[in-house]
């Protein structure tokens, strides 16, 4: 293994050239001078873990057509939507649905491996196959978890949250596959 006393350090590396970390935020980070809040400390927590994502202008205008108050599903508006959102580096499916969920919780809903393992009895696939696919299987999802509501009677707006917790109490020796 080399160490720092074992290269000379080119000019490229001094001048900070070949760092490309997480641009954007870097960039933003280096110039904050106020002081932090927790949005600052978010975002650092974000650039930390390589989980900030940067949403096109078009994708967030996209987006921002879902109301809060929408209460029929735009099929044909959700699609346009997940496609931009899944072709976002950063973002795949569960991400996704937590954004659209926390847009308009009375149409979406988060998709994720403890509430599918729990209405589908099977684990949810690690690797998603194409976009297309995707969005099919989130509003298959969707269509599947909105009749076990119905027919459960739990509340459409609090169900990925009630079903994950459901599987955490009757699922906790069972492994979640990452």
């Amino acid at each position: 293994m080399k160490t720092i006393n074992d290269i000379d350090i080119t000019d490229e590396y001094l001048k900070n050239e070949k760092y490309s970390f997480q641009l954007v935020l870097t960039k933003k980070l280096d110039s904050i001078s106020s002081d932090f809040n927790q949005e600052i400390i978010n975002e650092i927590v974000l650039w930390k873990v390589n989980r900030y994502t940067e949403l096109e202008i078009d994708t967030l205008l996209l987006l921002n057509t879902i109301r809060k108050d929408d209460e029929i599903l735009n099929t044909s508006l959700t699609k346009q939507i997940l496609e931009q959102l899944l072709i976002t580096k950063g973002i795949q499916l569960p991400m996704a649905s937590t954004i659209l969920r926390f847009k308009n919780p009375k149409l979406y809903q988060i998709i994720d491996q403890r509430v599918f393992r729990f209405i589908y009895g099977e684990n949810m696939p690690k690797y998603f196959g194409s976009i297309e696919s995707q969005i099919v299987l989130y509003l298959e999802y969707l269509e599947k978890l909105k009749n076990i509501c119905e027919e459960k009677q739990i509340n459409f707006e609090l169900s990925d949250r009630i079903i994950y917790e459901l599987d955490k109490e009757y699922n906790k020796d069972e492994k979640i596959k990452y």
